[in-house]
């Protein structure tokens, strides 16, 4: 098994075919795209496949150390993760193929008037250890 984060972007991946912003959406779109998160997650569940999915809120910033005693800069020349990220779904998979199946079965998420987004979905694999050399 191998494990893959689906990243789902605000910003920053091709436009999604029906490109309208979560924002203007009207309440049941948003409740009828939550339900089939929900649900794709618990089918992912009764498979084995689903490891965690969870969406984040637009706020948050950016924290390095700057140096012993320094306040930590929290802005930089940087794209601000919150404007990019919008929530992500780990899924433990057989194969690289399947995490891209279920990836292409994610983008298809209800969005304005009903219609599936269609979103372009960033599929990364995490790192693995590297193998352990013995002579």
């Amino acid at each position: 098994m191998a494990k893959y984060l689906l990243l789902k972007h605000y910003r920053g991946a091709p436009a999604p075919a029906n490109n309208v912003p979560m924002d203007q959406w009207a309440p049941e779109e948003i409740s009828a795209h939550i339900k089939y998160m929900q649900d794709f997650a618990a089918k992912l569940e009764e498979t084995g496949e689903f490891v965690d999915a969870q969406a984040l809120a637009p706020e948050g910033c950016f924290v390095r150390f700057d140096g012993e005693g320094r306040p930590p800069v929290t802005d930089g020349p940087f794209a601000e993760t919150k404007d990019l990220i919008a929530g992500w779904m780990a899924i433990d998979v057989d194969s690289y193929e399947r995490a891209v199946e279920l990836a292409g079965e994610l983008s298809a998420a209800p969005g304005a008037g009903g219609e599936p987004i269609h979103e372009w979905l960033e599929v990364r694999p995490f790192l693995t250890a590297p193998p352990t050399i013995s002579e």
